[in-house]
């Protein structure tokens, strides 16, 4: 008995449009922009950790310090992937500020504000991590899929940590 394997180009080829390479194109210029995302966050968290100031000094310092090697980790594992897709990684501050669309902190926030600018920022992230995915789920990149989701929990986890620093808001009253 024969047994018949079917080699579909099109079911081996996916649902995206256009050739593999443009596929790989596609998600390393995503990984590009959330590469400089990463990045400029990861100078702005830095930043934060030697200013801040205040009550929370210590807390704020050794969170800070947490999140930017974090940070500093997944630069490093980002670029790597977008080698690993055939593409040169952006590593001139120049071109990583070119693609960024997080913006640097003006002068030197309160710790409060720190807080609430890091948040936003990895909530900011989040949202580029969850683009990038798109991109990758359309073109079945399985590696990239799993390097996204581990840091969009990453950001999400950062974000929660963050926001549970900020003092409640009173509840508005009718």
């Amino acid at each position: 008995m024969q047994t018949v394997v079917s080699t579909d180009k099109q079911v081996l080829a996916g649902s995206h449009v256009g050739t593999e390479d443009q596929g790989k194109r596609e998600t390393a210029e995503g990984l590009a922009h959330l590469l400089a995302d990463t990045h400029t966050l990861y100078l702005k968290t830095h930043g934060f950790h030697w200013n801040v100031t205040g009550p929370m000094f210590y807390q704020l310092h050794l969170l800070f310090e947490e999140q930017y090697r974090e940070l500093f980790e997944a630069s490093d594992e980002i670029a790597e992937r977008i080698r690993a897709l055939g593409s040169p990684a952006p590593g001139s501050y120049k071109e990583l500020a070119k693609l960024t669309c997080l913006s640097e902190a003006e002068g030197l926030p309160s710790s409060a504000e720190m807080i609430s600018q890091l948040m936003n920022d990895h909530e900011m992230v989040a949202r580029t991590i969850r683009w990038v995915l798109s991109v990758a789920r359309s073109t079945r990149d399985a590696a990239t899929e799993d390097v996204l989701i581990r840091h969009l929990s990453a950001h999400e986890r950062a974000a929660w940590m963050l926001g549970s620093l900020m003092p409640e808001k009173e509840p508005m009253t009718s």
